[in-house]
């Protein structure tokens, strides 16, 4: 548990990059609100129509006495959510990190340039960030229809459903922020993995964190240049780490 905590409090570092650069931070803040924005009110739509989505997909529980019809469409509404709010935060990331890619490259070079002697060719320009993006994307949709089909378990399905939801989409967020610095490096993607699975408990702290960041609607827009600030950190506790085992870094 140490080491998840410590992955959560990288989170924290990130947040601490308003204190050290303010400007570069702030100026990231536009791309993640216009997408928040737009987010926010689908889910919002969502959650006004959820009921009538609900009652349309359960058409089977109309003959049912009322009070386990409306428990199955909880249910299923319960699950709907859980889901959807998977799906937002892949997109949110996505489109937040493609919109603003001048913005957070401008975060990521100044944790860069204040923890390295000098700031490795990134190599990343909008053709990757598009790709990064598509491919974030149709993750968190396979995750979402993973948590929506568990939030139909019986009783403990939402919570089992918040729960998964949380540590799949925050294991995602953790590979996607973290790619820009690793890819610097010349880290392909079986490398970045190898990295990631050698300190798997720390990469799920910073991820988890990240994501329960995210839902938090107006939380979300400071958060993103956080974590970006934090996943730059995170990857060079990552190559630290690879150095002192022996791995290549």
């Amino acid at each position: 548990m140490r080491e998840f905590w410590a992955g959560v409090r990288t989170v924290g570092s990130g947040f601490g990059w308003w204190r050290r650069r303010p400007r570069v931070m702030a100026a990231a803040l536009l791309p993640a609100a216009l997408v928040g924005a737009v987010l926010t009110t689908g889910l919002i739509v969502l959650g006004a129509f959820l009921p009538e989505i609900a009652s349309a997909l359960t058409p089977w529980a109309d003959g049912w006495a009322s009070g386990w019809a409306a428990a199955i469409r909880l249910l299923v509404g319960a699950a709907l959510l859980a889901g959807a709010v998977v799906l937002a935060v892949a997109t949110f990331t996505a489109l937040s990190l493609l919109v603003g890619e001048p913005f957070y490259d401008r975060v990521w070079r100044s944790v860069e340039s204040a923890r390295a002697e000098a700031v490795p060719d990134a190599g990343y320009g909008m053709w990757r960030a598009a790709g990064d993006a598509i491919s974030l994307v149709l993750r968190g949709l396979g995750i979402a229809v993973l948590t929506l089909a568990v939030g139909f378990v019986p009783v403990a399905g939402a919570v089992l459903a918040a729960v998964l939801g949380a540590v799949l989409s925050g294991w995602m967020l953790a590979d996607e922020l973290t790619s820009r610095a690793l890819t610097a490096r010349g880290f392909g993607p079986a490398e970045r993995r190898a990295l990631r699975r050698a300190s798997r408990a720390r990469v799920l702290g910073f991820g988890v964190a990240t994501h329960l960041c995210l839902i938090v609607p107006l939380g979300a827009v400071i958060a993103m240049p956080a974590a970006v600030a934090g996943s730059t950190l995170l990857a060079h506790a990552l190559l630290d780490r690879a150095q002192d085992s022996g791995v290549r870094g």
